[in-house]
């Protein structure tokens, strides 16, 4: 049960990867893969969080008398998955512009059916 309990984040960052990977691979309507996109990045972004973390760490501030460097949270991934987080709503935000535009321009949303039509 340790086990469990120490991997825990990075057992649920990797699922919610495989999670989005799977609806991108499986579904052909095109709102559930930028869905599954956006799971993979929530994924991937965890992941990152998970790296930084210490157990029983602190903040890295260093004004507090006693405080070693090597129990202190490491504030680099943190920073990194806020411009992470900004870039995926963008991403997402074009993502789903350009599906409203294909389906104006093909009527549907459905990958399969796009890929066989001409332009």
């Amino acid at each position: 049960m340790n086990f469990l309990s120490e991997y825990i984040y990075y057992i649920g960052a990797f699922s919610l990867i495989f999670i989005g990977l799977f609806i991108v691979l499986a579904k052909k309507n095109l709102i559930k893969v930028i869905i599954g996109l956006s799971i993979v990045d929530t994924g991937i972004n965890l992941f990152l969080i998970t790296l930084g973390y210490i157990r029983g760490g602190t903040a890295p501030v260093f004004s507090k008398p006693g405080l070693k460097a090597e129990n202190m949270v490491d504030p680099v991934p943190q920073a990194l998955v806020l411009t992470a987080i900004v870039i995926g709503v963008a991403v997402l935000a074009l993502a789903l512009t350009l599906a409203i535009k294909l389906y104006k321009h093909y009527g549907t949303l459905n990958l399969r059916k796009i890929k066989e039509q001409k332009w």
